[in-house]
């Protein structure tokens, strides 16, 4: 990573005496990108500029993605982020040209679940490159640029909403098929952030576990994304029953339809549901895909089924 980006980090970890940048969108007028022969630089601050710029660079990486698809969940420990990762698994090894924004900046697992621990983001004077997984598979992450895989991130809001939109526009996507954002809980500021860069999305798919504790949380995150004007593609309920690895039966231990009762009352898909099976917590530590080999069958089955829902196929 070059000291241009590591210098950067080292300032916003410094969250008293960092100087936290407005979160305003660009100015409306079309910006060029040439400063010196546009009529509102005379004016225009210099964080003004910089926004504008952001703003072009923001939009021309838009421009060359196809589909992005949010993983938002109103709940913490849903396993939001296992979902995301092998959505973004499941549609690279179908030959999509993949990338995996992980936005969760305070708890970043996707290192972890995509088999990158320890991995540095690198860069040159003008660009992130994102960290491969696979030829047509890379990755964005809070993790790949900290000193040490347990340093904090302690930031206020508009240092979290800024990194976000530099994790978009001045990382090195490439042309995609696809970008998968992993969110983290609830409906602040790096949803918020997500979801104004992305306006046109193809849409979220909402995770949750089958109880109404679960639920009810994400039905506040169903109306975050109604409220920002994206489509819900659809819910999945994760942790839907525990599979016995020694006889295969099958106990409801978060109670059981939540999922579905949710996609009911908001006249969405319901997915799928995926149960808790003991190898996923091994996989996932391990950075192994749950579509993979090593999965037991109901855990693949159940992603192949629903990720054919959303384009992975």
């Amino acid at each position: 990573m070059s000291d241009q980006w590591r210098n950067s980090y080292e300032k916003k970890k410094d969250p008293e005496n960092a100087q936290a940048p407005d979160d305003g969108a660009a100015p409306e007028d079309e910006c060029s990108g040439d400063c010196a022969s546009c009529p509102a630089a005379a004016t225009a601050t210099e964080q003004e500029r910089q926004i504008r710029l952001q703003q072009k660079r923001l939009d021309e990486r838009a421009e060359a993605i196809k589909h992005e698809i949010l993983i938002i969940s109103g709940k913490g420990g849903v396993g939001k982020s296992t979902v995301a990762a092998n959505l973004a698994w499941g549609l690279a090894i179908r030959d999509q040209r993949v990338g995996l924004l992980d936005a969760d900046l305070h708890g970043p697992t996707i290192p972890i679940m995509m088999g990158l621990t320890g991995e540095r983001a690198q860069g040159s004077t003008n660009a992130i490159i994102p960290v491969p997984v696979l030829e047509s598979l890379s990755v964005m992450s809070m993790g790949f640029l900290t000193r040490d895989q347990d340093d904090p991130v302690i930031w206020r809001g508009p240092l979290r909403s800024n990194v976000i939109r530099q994790f978009i526009a001045d990382v090195e996507w490439g042309p995609l098929d696809y970008l998968v954002c992993d969110l983290p809980p609830g409906t602040g500021d790096e949803p918020l952030t997500v979801a104004q860069a992305f306006p046109n999305a193809d849409g979220a798919i909402i995770v949750t576990t089958p109880q109404e504790v679960s639920t009810a949380d994400c039905r506040k995150a169903a109306n975050f994304v109604k409220a920002v004007k994206l489509p819900i593609l659809g819910i999945i309920e994760n942790m839907s029953g525990f599979v016995c690895p020694h006889c295969g039966e099958r106990t409801d231990i978060f109670s059981t339809g939540g999922g579905a009762r949710m996609a009911d009352q908001l006249s969405v898909p319901l997915l799928g549901t995926v149960p808790i099976v003991a190898d996923v917590t091994r996989l996932g530590d391990e950075g192994k895909p749950l579509l993979g080999p090593e999965s037991p069958d109901v855990i693949r089955e159940a992603y192949e089924c629903w990720g054919y829902n959303v384009g992975a196929t």
